[in-house]
């Protein structure tokens, strides 16, 4: 399916691994000019070759704090000033400190807060008007399953990302029609820190080998853990006139495991 995303403008945050940098991969795939943003240098690099290899658009790809609001409000001037305009938005963040409630400082709260939910808001307001502007404007939020089915010792990444469906229902009502938003709700999916965390449990005498502890993590009907392209390519979808009539929407993206 052609995406139609040839020459459009898209800011991903927080975007040189993971998720987030699947989800630029895809639109870059498509032909979007695609800026990144990430905080390790090495990391920036890194998404710029990657980037620069999978489509025929621009890349920018710069250092940012996704917390501090001055970093970002340079970053989408210079993402408007390097593409001419700004048609698409999607949002991400790395996880919040796991732990349970009674072990979780204020200053962790607060951290999670502004890592979680004001970096979306300062991105989205800094944002806006160019989108408003778009003849194709959209935001995706890239949150997780935890915002509709708590995770054990997670309490901050189950309490703190639900205040991003809000906020996106609310933007959803007020952009509208000129911008639409949405956010997609990823289960477990074989990004670096999920590999990370499995050898680690590994090192620990927990399982065996890798394979044995990836497998832990598919708790799925799919009976597996998802592969970041494949939330990536949601993400471009919900970006794209394909799915013009789609906002204010939570979509999981998990293979099944969610009950609710």
């Amino acid at each position: 399916m052609d995406l139609e995303l040839d020459g459009n403008a898209a800011l991903c945050t927080a975007a040189t691994s993971g998720l987030g940098l699947a989800s630029a991969e895809a639109l870059a795939a498509d032909g979007a000019n695609v800026a990144v943003c990430g905080r390790t240098p090495e990391h920036v690099d890194e998404a710029r070759d990657r980037l620069e290899s999978i489509g025929d658009g621009d890349v920018l790809a710069v250092e940012a704090d996704i917390t501090d609001p001055d970093q970002i409000e340079a970053l989408v001037e210079e993402t408007v000033d390097s593409f001419g305009g700004l048609d698409h938005v999607v949002t991400s963040a790395g996880g919040p400190a796991p732990g349970p409630f009674m072990e979780t400082t204020e200053r962790e709260w607060y951290s999670a807060y502004d890592l979680l939910v004001m970096s979306v808001v300062w991105t989205t307001r800094t944002a806006y008007p160019f989108l408003r502007d778009s003849e194709a404007g959209t935001i995706v939020n890239i949150t997780s399953r935890s915002v509709r089915e708590v995770i054990d010792d997670l309490v901050l990444s189950n309490a703190v990302r639900r205040a991003v469906i809000g906020l996106m229902k609310t933007q959803a009502s007020e952009f509208a029609p000129e911008v639409r938003v949405n956010a997609v709700l990823p289960g477990a999916h074989e990004t670096p820190r999920i590999e990370e965390l499995v050898e680690a449990a590994v090192e620990r005498g927990e399982y065996d080998s890798y394979e044995d502890g990836i497998e832990s993590w598919a708790d799925a009907p799919l009976q597996r853990v998802g592969q970041p392209e494949e939330l990536g390519d949601v993400v471009a979808f919900l970006s794209s006139a394909r799915s013009s009539y789609v906002t204010g929407t939570a979509l999981p993206v998990d293979g099944g495991a969610m009950r609710s």
